[in-house]
């Protein structure tokens, strides 16, 4: 699901309420591990939970001082995130 390679944590596979509490998870993981970039190429079928992970994230990182980035994100991801007026916080 989630690779860290160079730094950067590569997502992979579908992002969806079923199992947002393991990309969760491995997200918390990976930023302990430093990870400061998440690159979402990889992410097929995703729903509303895939948002809240990433404001989850978000929140978790500046809570540790930390900022993050997320890269290559699915025009679909983009469209829910100006639906429900949050695109400038991801």
């Amino acid at each position: 699901m989630m690779r860290v390679e160079a730094g950067v944590a590569l997502l992979a596979g579908d992002l969806t309420l079923g199992n947002a509490s393991d990309w969760l998870a491995e997200g918390e993981a990976a930023l302990k591990q430093g990870v400061v970039i998440f690159d979402l190429s990889g992410v097929g079928q995703l729903d509303s939970s895939a948002l809240s992970l990433l404001l989850s994230l978000r929140r978790r990182a500046q809570a540790a001082g930390s900022r993050i980035e997320f890269r290559q994100l699915p025009e679909s991801l983009v469209s829910l995130a100006k639906l429900y007026g949050v695109a400038d916080q991801i």
